[in-house]
């Protein structure tokens, strides 16, 4: 009878070994100063490995209804990015995949199903990190979402620019490390991120 107490107790309180995660941060999203969706990011270390995922939804209007969702999981292992999946929807529908692994000595990429060309260095500073972690130093970061190279711009004042592939621009706000504000060029709109204090 102790024995069956002590399995249930153990599967109850011990199954789920998912680590609980070492840092979340909430930032609404605001376009023309209402509120349209909020993005949820977090990271997760374990061992070698940390986890950094966000989700976001987001619901507007331009003639019709849109109701967009963002998900990101990223990992890194030894400060290198090893595995990152993005998955946008909107109004339900899936819009973009896309996978980028490590695999032998090389980035495999998948975007909607169809292979990329190859990046055959490493990556160890990606888009989910600028929720995490200020680009002092840094040139360019992985888009996560494009499987391709962006080009940050440090515009001083712990402010920096991001330019991606096709030349659209957002613009990032540090407060000791940590971002507190961003104007997103989001395609159909643009927005701002806040920080939820």
């Amino acid at each position: 009878m102790l024995w069956c107490l002590i399995l249930f107790n153990f599967i109850t309180f011990q199954g789920d070994l998912t680590p609980s995660p070492d840092k979340t941060l909430w930032y609404d999203i605001i376009y023309k100063e209402k509120t349209i969706g909020s993005l949820k990011a977090t990271k997760t270390h374990k061992d070698a490995k940390t986890t950094y995922h966000t989700s976001s939804t987001i619901a507007f209007r331009l003639i019709k209804e849109f109701a967009v969702n963002y998900n990101y999981s990223v990992d890194f292992e030894a400060k290198l990015l090893k595995k990152a999946v993005v998955n946008i929807h909107i109004n339900d529908k899936s819009h973009a995949k896309t996978l980028t692994q490590w695999h032998e000595n090389e980035y495999l990429i998948t975007k909607n199903g169809k292979s990329e060309v190859p990046i055959k260095t490493t990556i160890d500073y990606t888009s989910i990190l600028l929720y995490f972690l200020e680009p002092t130093h840094i040139n360019n970061c992985y888009s996560e979402q494009d499987g391709s190279f962006n080009t940050i711009v440090s515009l001083g004042n712990h402010v920096y620019k991001k330019i991606n592939a096709n030349g659209k621009e957002n613009v990032y706000y540090y407060k000791n490390g940590v971002l507190e504000k961003a104007v997103i060029d989001g395609g159909l709109i643009a927005f701002e991120m806040l920080l939820r204090k």
